[in-house]
């Protein structure tokens, strides 16, 4: 399977890929693995182990082991195997932290906890960008959070209009397009990573000095 595939986010099941479900956020369940859902429509009620929360448009959340959503729209994206850790975030605004490809930008949402891990990003995309074409080694699945534009794979285009869920095959040659007024904010799940913590290269150990002497205060 190539290309790039819209489908809206309505209630229920819309691509199994194996250890990987996705589906529409509204009155969506789940009882193992981990749950990456971002809110298109708001409020959205989780409830879950942690707690019982009210999500609005723009919010995100990680939650491993069981969990329910009501209400609202969005997008559910539930790796069955994989043990998260928890967390909510957001509303996602403005451009990214990261410099991306042709003047694009990208925020780490999500990190990935270690090295292979799922992330979550937000990609902004500015007014009058003409992405280069490009594939990923994964899949790659999320929601067009905001704005307007166009994905352009070999076999045509495929206009973009807010709230609208996609999925990208691995190895799927694809670049997306804006018009002179509108960029285009989006939100990506990355089922692996090339990047991330190892149990040698990592903040906590690389900041310890051990047998160091002690600094003069």
């Amino acid at each position: 399977m190539t290309g790039f595939h819209p489908f809206p986010l309505e209630r229920g099941l819309h691509w199994d890929l194996g250890r990987v479900r996705v589906s529409g956020l509204t009155d969506a369940d789940w009882s193992r693995g981990t749950a990456f859902g971002v809110v298109t429509e708001g409020p959205v009620r989780l409830e879950c182990a942690a707690g019982d929360y009210r999500l609005r448009a723009g919010q995100f959340f990680v939650v491993p082991g069981g969990g329910r959503v009501w209400d609202g729209r969005g997008i559910l994206i539930h790796d069955t195997l994989w043990e998260g850790l928890f967390q909510l975030g957001g509303p996602i605004r403005g451009v990214g932290r990261l410099q991306y490809i042709d003047g694009c930008t990208d925020t780490l949402l999500v990190c990935p906890p270690r090295l292979g891990d799922p992330s979550l990003n937000h990609l902004h995309i500015p007014a009058g960008t003409h992405q280069t074409a490009h594939t990923h080694a994964s899949h790659r699945i999320g929601v067009i959070l905001a704005g307007r534009g166009q994905a352009q794979v070999p076999e045509g285009r495929v206009d973009l209009v807010p709230g609208m869920g996609w999925f990208i095959p691995q190895h799927s040659t694809h670049n997306f397009v804006t018009g002179p007024d509108s960029a285009l904010d989006v939100v990506a799940w990355h089922p692996d990573s090339v990047f991330g913590p190892t149990d040698e290269l990592h903040p906590m150990k690389l900041g310890t000095l051990v047998g160091a002497a002690p600094r003069p205060s």
